[in-house]
């Protein structure tokens, strides 16, 4: 299974679960893959094109980019946690450690 279907299969089972921490870090990460198959729009967008005519097709991630969305998500959380020290507050560093934990597993 992929990367991608195993996030989703995991935030389906974390759902039913009901644990909220570890749905909010796959949804975002899953979020974090779909901003990346997102093409870069035009800016000279018509107004006067009929509807539909607008839309792109969205790009094809390979596994090694959506391994590197999701390393580039955990770098981000462990960044935020070091941040979070610094600031003195310890709760929320330790919550972002443990949301990169997560994401963690799906790069071993």
């Amino acid at each position: 299974m992929d990367v991608r279907a195993q996030i989703q299969a995991d935030l389906t089972a974390a759902m039913k679960a009901r644990d909220s921490a570890r749905v909010a870090v796959l949804r975002a990460a899953l979020a974090a893959i779909a901003n990346a198959e997102a093409v870069a729009s035009d800016s000279r967008v018509s107004l006067t094109a009929p509807a539909g005519s607008t839309e792109v097709a969205r790009r094809e991630l390979t596994e090694a980019d959506v391994l590197a969305v999701v390393e580039r998500e955990h770098v981000e959380l462990l960044a935020a946690a070091e941040e979070r020290d610094g600031l003195g507050l310890p709760d929320d560093a330790v919550e972002m450690r443990e949301q990169a934990a997560v994401l963690a597993s799906y790069l071993a």
